[in-house]
């Protein structure tokens, strides 16, 4: 498996090496890990925000909280975080299935207008078969995913809009989870020169890295491509929603 792994954690380390042929255990690799001062990049202390939830637009109640999908297209997250250029910042906007933490959208941009989010999930729709009344679209109550346009756009396409609680960030815990991946294995530690050359290494990280080799202990240690495969494509209805 050919995977730049120098942010892996020693669990997920331990996983490749015993797939590979090698008897270790996750305690040894932790231990030479530490000998060899193999250690992630630390996070960069500044966040600019990224969430206004200040605004006059519908907030929708939260339909994802007690939804377990069980198939594709049935619950997708969708989040915002920043990228550091040399001086200054980008944003990108991420969709993701929540049955396999794939994600199935992205879009870069240099600002927080809501054509950011609509790119990603524009990006989402075109590569999803969806059925109406069966989907759960999930965000934060941010401006860019509550406006007219954003939640026109997810009528239209028959998907039911759901967003987090206020101060409840953990309602979108696996959006999160994905940021945090991001910045620690592709974002931290890189000196991008513009948002071209931040396009170019973030977008060959997600569709190749992320999605098609990067282990996922919540996906029984499958990338979220092969653990789609290994399970049935069809989807579901979103039962509860």
């Amino acid at each position: 498996m050919s995977l730049d792994n120098r942010h892996y954690g020693y669990r997920r380390i331990t996983v490749l090496l015993r797939r590979t042929g090698w008897m270790v255990n996750h305690k040894r690799v932790q231990r030479l890990r530490a000998e060899d001062n193999l250690l992630c990049v630390p996070k960069t202390a500044f966040r600019p925000a990224t969430t206004d939830s200040r605004h006059r637009f519908t907030v929708y109640p939260n339909l994802a909280r007690k939804l377990v999908p069980t198939a594709v297209n049935q619950l997708w997250i969708a989040d915002i975080t920043y990228v550091r250029l040399a001086e200054e910042f980008v944003y990108l906007a991420v969709v993701l299935d929540a049955f396999s933490r794939r994600v199935i959208g992205w879009c870069l941009e240099d600002h927080l207008r809501a054509s950011l989010a609509l790119g990603a999930l524009e990006m989402a729709l075109s590569t999803r078969e969806v059925i109406p009344g069966g989907l759960v679209h999930h965000s934060d109550r941010g401006v860019q995913y509550a406006c007219g346009d954003y939640v026109a756009r997810l009528r239209s396409a028959g998907i039911q809009p759901s967003m987090s609680r206020p101060g409840c960030p953990w309602d979108n815990a696996m959006a999160e989870s994905f940021m945090r991946t991001l910045k620690r294995e592709e974002v931290d530690g890189r000196a991008y020169r513009d948002r071209a050359d931040a396009e170019a290494s973030i977008g060959p990280f997600i569709e190749e890295v992320y999605n098609r080799q990067r282990l996922h202990s919540a996906l029984a240690y499958l990338s979220p491509e092969a653990f789609e495969a290994s399970r049935p494509l069809l989807p579901a209805p979103a039962g509860g929603a």
